[in-house]
């Protein structure tokens, strides 16, 4: 169904809507009838179409190279039925793209190499017309290159995993991104470290600036000390009391037990014993001994806690302590050693704190949160060259254009060459151009000429050329599918234009009739009898 749509403000009344169809072997398309009746609905709405009812426009569309025609016909059939539409045109968006870029001196035949997010097509067009038979596709693209940096940068900075995202990956690969015009001499240029300093790019994560540090004063500092000093005493408390009356109930209980000893019930003071896991009365004695001395020592700790509720932190020096009275038949000499030695064992005054204003951090985290691309800007681009890099059975642009130039004899791949034309917003990195043209050197033959051109907006020429045929378009038959034609061709049918697929109808082998049935075994025996090895 449409991902994007937009509409042209320049055509004349009934206006054309054209939007972009994305293949349906790419992920995320939707293939129920009824998930795509709500695109388009929302796309109506969007656009200020009312679509209760009939949609009295024109509609362009683009499909997949080579798109079956059970899509197709699923597609007819939702626009037909239930838009009531007047008529549509299908066609393939990067033979839009060649033909808005089209230029007088401009031959009709050429190749086109579209790269997109998904994929990457190879298609040569001969006289103005695609040659279906010879496309080529490649499923690498964008999104895979956006795949495969983001998992060299999460190998290279494993401690910002979560922030290495795909939206993140596109803007590197849009922004820092490069093809190299000779892989490996690039990578040898990046060993040096006076290159890698100077071509080395620098992306900034997003991070928190709170410092790690406190800007309390000392006495905050103090107060708070003295309340998480509380809190540990009162907790302990708690616990001294909860452990004193347990301690209280068992010592209860082994009273009442020992009662029952100096009353002479000894059958239940024998039961008692055998419950507690009791040999003797000796051994009762000493248990109770013990568990009275716990708690009183208990009682005795709760009281001093009682009585020492608030602990003060002693910060200032001891007192000096009374001098003896003999010390003052000490004489002159004696008091002057003691002051040389004082210096040695004076405590040393406690600095006042000053207060902080704030802590600087150990590290800065600005540049932790930072990604030095190297030579991550070549690599991830590399993969629709080699798609070996990222594990790919799978032939690459230079390799494809070789394979789909020698299906021709040599006078039509002149002709091809002589107009290599790049769309598709994977087409967009630097230095692109350059390395089709390494690469298309390499493998014509000697002293051949070649051109290669690059679309002037290979993301929008798509939706530019669809725009350019509906207005030349407009008023001819040629490329448009009527009610009429639905309704007697079918839901698949396609009227070929400059930028659509080749159709292909289906043929359905013709039924024989039952008399020429009948009569064929019949007349099949006299012939076959002599010879029992035809027959058989």
């Amino acid at each position: 169904a449409g991902a994007e749509t937009q509409v042209g403000n320049d055509l004349g009344s009934p206006e054309p809507l054209r939007w972009l169809l994305r293949s349906p072997f790419d992920r995320n398309v939707p293939v129920q009838l009824e998930l795509q009746e709500l695109l388009l609905d929302h796309v109506f709405q969007r656009l200020g179409v009312a679509s209760q009812g009939c949609v009295d426009h024109p509609i362009v569309l683009t499909e997949a190279v080579c798109n079956p025609l059970y899509s197709r016909q699923m597609m007819s059939e939702l626009l037909f039925e239930c838009y009531q539409v007047p008529k549509v045109s299908y066609g393939v968006d990067s033979l839009y793209s060649f033909y808005h870029n089209r230029r007088q001196n401009w031959p009709c035949s050429g190749l086109v190499i579209s790269s997109g997010y998904q994929c990457t097509h190879i298609l040569p067009v001969l006289e103005g017309r695609l040659d279906a038979k010879n496309c080529k596709r490649i499923n690498l693209g964008g999104c895979q290159a956006a795949v495969y940096l983001q998992r060299l940068l999460q190998l290279k900075y494993p401690g910002h995993f979560a922030a290495i995202t795909l939206s993140r990956m596109e803007e590197i690969l849009h922004e820092h991104s490069y093809i190299a015009e000779d892989y490996i001499e690039e990578l040898q240029k990046w060993r040096s470290p006076e290159y890698y300093e100077n071509n080395m790019h620098k992306m900034q994560l997003p991070f928190s600036n709170k410092l790690l540090g406190s800007t309390l004063t000392s006495e905050e500092k103090q107060e708070r000390r003295q309340q998480q000093l509380r809190r540990l005493q009162e907790l302990n408390a708690r616990r001294r009391e909860e452990k004193l009356q347990l301690d209280q109930e068992r010592l209860d209980r082994l009273l009442y037990i020992q009662e029952l000893l100096e009353d002479g019930q000894m059958d239940q003071f024998h039961k008692a014993l055998v419950e507690l896991n009791m040999d003797s009365a000796e051994e009762l004695q000493s248990y109770i001994n013990k568990l009275s001395l716990s708690v009183e020592q208990t009682k005795q700790k709760i009281l001093q806690t009682e009585v020492s509720i608030e602990v003060d932190v002693v910060d200032s020096k001891p007192e000096t302590p009374d001098l003896d009275p003999l010390g003052s038949e000490q004489s002159l000499e004696d008091v002057e050693s003691i002051n040389e030695f004082e210096p040695l064992f004076a405590e040393e005054q406690p600095e006042v704190e000053k207060p902080v204003a704030a802590v600087q951090p150990v590290f800065n985290l600005a540049e932790y949160h930072q990604l030095f691309l190297g030579t991550e800007r070549i690599r991830a681009p590399e993969i629709v060259f080699q798609p070996s890099l990222i594990g790919e059975d799978q032939a690459g642009i230079a390799e494809t254009v070789q394979y789909v130039l020698e299906r021709y004899p040599k006078e039509q791949q002149a002709l091809l060459v002589q107009n290599v034309f790049l769309t598709g917003g994977n087409t967009m990195y630097p230095g692109l151009k350059a390395r089709v043209q390494k690469e298309l050197l390499e493998m014509r033959p000697f002293q051949s000429s070649f051109q290669v051109h690059l679309a002037s907006s290979p993301v929008l020429d798509a939706w530019y050329g669809a725009r350019d045929w509906a207005m030349e378009y407009m008023t001819r038959e040629e490329g448009w599918i009527t009610r009429k034609d639905y309704e007697e061709k079918g839901g698949e049918y396609l009227k070929e234009h400059c930028a659509s697929n080749v159709y292909v109808p289906i043929r359905l082998p013709k039924q024989a009739s039952r008399t020429a049935e009948g009569l064929a075994p019949s007349r099949a025996l006299p012939s076959s009898a002599g010879n029992p090895c035809e027959q058989a």
